[in-house]
Formats: C-alpha cells, sequence, structure tokens
C-alpha cells in the first residue's frame, strides 16, 4: 500500500493528521542527515502499529511531500 505525506519538520510538538488521502505529520527533528524521515518513519510505525523495516520511503527523500510504502 502506497500513502502521502507531507511532513513539517522542527515543530514544537509530534503529531499525525489523516487528511482526505492523505497524512499530515509533525515532527521534532530538523531535516538534517535524514533525521526526519527517520521520525515519520517512527511515527507511522506507531500508527499502523507495524514494525519500522516494513515501511519504505519510495519517494521524496528532500521534499515535504513524500510517498512511503507499506509492506505486508
Amino acid at each position: 500500500m502506497l500513502i502521502k505525506v507531507k511532513v513539517f519538520p522542527g515543530t514544537k510538538e509530534q503529531t499525525i493528521t489523516k487528511k482526505k488521502d492523505s497524512f499530515e505529520i509533525k515532527i521534532k527533528e530538523k531535516p538534517i542527515k535524514g533525521q526526519a524521515n527517520l521520525a515519520v518513519i517512527n511515527v507511522l510505525s506507531s500508527y499502523f502499529e507495524i514494525p519500522r523495516q516494513k515501511i519504505r520511503l519510495i519517494k521524496g527523500f528532500r521534499q515535504r511531500n513524500k510517498i512511503f510504502e507499506i509492506m505486508d
């Protein structure tokens, strides 16, 4: 399953919001050396209650809009 995610790095609180066909995730980490991407994977892992290894970043390594793959 592929999901669209819009990331807001460097915020004061960490939240996840489900929109119509995507997610908005606010994280505390800054986008330095992939820290923000790892934080988003951790948030998605806890939201879907699956291991982090089953979530893979497909597109948007350096953009705010990303596409993640959730593997079964």
